[in-house]
Formats: structure tokens, sequence, C-alpha cells
């Protein structure tokens, strides 16, 4: 069978294209060049905070720089999501779509990978800035070492100094911190797909993002001391499965403080994001695929 006739080819490109023109759609968006804006202040204005710091200046930028990137692009990725069924509802673009050989799944998959190439671009953006903040601080801090340290003292402490600016486990950490954005990204569309406004699937993802990060420290405090009741176990265990524990994807503090990321843990907390981003889709899929438009 030629590629051009190929079912599964023809799909692939129909996703493709829908996420290439979400992808243009949202760079377009205000919200988007604010955000990211923000967040580059953010980041940039930590070279002076450190100043007023007891902290290791070094901790205190990663902290920040870190910090910034995982609320931003949490932000960013609600913001987008939450609008894109209302918009093309309003727009009648939707209904556009829809007339052509598009299915309902294609058209769901293109929206949210046009909002994940989006999120990849802003972290990758995000990253260069912290990466420059942390090179500019490193600078600061060879130049007052070479005032301090005598010349045979010099080269160990800038190894050393160099060695805590960038460390291999900021990537993972990265990593985590783009994946976490894109699994609630992932959440909010299956939050448009049952509501009937923006305002309020922006609200509810804001409510599911405060459960997912409390609920950890909510259980063990639930069952301290055995004492809990099994109706209880049971609506904690319910509570689990439906909101992913987004705690386990802070590491910021440990990476700011140059403990290593274990490889397994890191694959256990992907594996645990990529797991839930593939169930809510379907579960969006799912509701959209029943919904009269």
């Amino acid at each position: 069978m030629n590629q051009a006739q190929n079912p599964l080819s023809l799909s692939l490109r129909r996703i493709w294209a829908l996420a290439h023109n979400t992808f243009l759609e949202l760079v377009r968006l205000k919200v988007f060049y604010f955000l990211l804006l923000f967040a580059f202040l953010i980041i940039g204005s930590s070279l002076f905070t450190v100043q007023f710091s007891f902290q290791n200046p070094l901790q205190v930028l990663k902290d920040v720089g870190l910090g910034a990137m995982s609320i931003f692009s949490w932000l960013l990725g609600l913001l987008c999501t939450a609008n894109l069924l209302p918009k093309d509802m309003e727009d009648r673009t939707l209904y556009t779509i829809l007339a052509k050989p598009v299915s309902r799944f294609e058209y769901l998959q293109g929206k949210l990978y046009g909002v994940f190439l989006l999120l990849g671009l802003s972290v990758l953006l995000m990253s260069l800035l912290f990466a420059g903040v942390l090179a500019i601080r490193e600078q600061q801090e060879i130049a007052e070492l070479a005032r301090n340290l005598s010349a045979e003292n010099l080269p160990a402490a800038v190894a050393e100094i160099r060695a805590a600016t960038f460390q291999m486990n900021l990537l993972p950490g990265v990593v985590l911190i783009l994946l976490k954005a894109m699994l609630c990204s992932t959440l909010t569309l299956l939050l448009s797909t049952l509501a009937t406004s923006s305002v309020f699937t922006v609200l509810t993802s804001v409510v599911v993002y405060l459960i997912g990060h409390v609920q950890g420290i909510a259980r063990e405090a639930w069952l301290a001391g055995g004492q809990a009741s099994p109706l209880l176990k049971v609506l904690i265990a319910g509570m689990a499965l439906a909101f992913p524990d987004l705690q386990l994807f802070n590491v910021v503090d440990e990476i700011a403080v140059g403990t290593a990321l274990p490889a397994l843990l890191f694959w256990q907390v992907a594996g645990f994001g990529g797991m839930y981003i593939l169930v809510y889709f379907l579960l969006a899929q799912l509701v959209f695929s029943t919904r009269e438009l």
C-alpha cells in the first residue's frame, strides 16, 4: 500500500497539522508572552535577591529558578488548555475541522500536542535563561575567590564552584517540571470536555492542583496512629487514585542543595506522570466522543 494512502500515515499528518496550527495560535496569545516575560523577570531578579540571603547563593538561585519554571509552566499550560475547546466552539472552528475527515480523537490529540509543543518551547527558553543566570553568578563567585584566595588555592576552589553550578541532576529536574506541566494540561483538557466555560475549567484545575500537592500530607495525617476507619481508607485510596500526587515532582529542594536524583526515582516519577497523562487523555476522549456539539 502506498504510504500516501496509508490510513495511519494520513492520521498522523492530520494530527501534526492540528498540533502545528494550535502551537502557532497559542504563540500569538498575549498570555504566552506575559507569563514568559514574568518568568524571565523572576529568574533574572534572583541574581539580586541572593545578595540579601544568608544561604549559599547558588542554592538560592537554583531554588528560585526551578521554582519559577515549575509555577509558570503550569500556569501557561492551564490557561492555554482551558481555552482550547471554548474558543474553537465560539469561533465555530471546531465544527469546520470535524466536518473534514478528522475524527474527534485526532482533534483532541492535535490540540494537546500543540500545547505540549508550547510547553516544551517555554521550558527550553526558561532553562536557557536559568543557565545564563547561573553562569553570571558563577563568574561573580570566581571573581570574589580570586580577590580572597592565593594562586595556589584558587584552582581547586574554582573547580568546586563550577561543579556546584552546573550539575547533571539539573536536567532530570527540568524534565520533571515539563512532565508535571504536561500532566496538569492533560487534566485541564479532560475538565474542559466536561465543563461549559473556561472559567469553571480554570478554577477546577487550580483546586485539583492544590489537592494534588496536599493529598500526601493529608493522607499521612489521616492514617497516623492506625485509627482510620475502613470507609476513610477507601476514600483516601479513591482520592489518591483520582488525583495524582504532584508532590512527587517537587525535587527542587533536593536539586538545589546538590543532591543527585536517583535514576530509579526519576523513571518511577516519569512513568507515574506518563501513566496519568495517558489515562486523563483517554478519559477526555471518552467524554468528548459522547458530547453533544
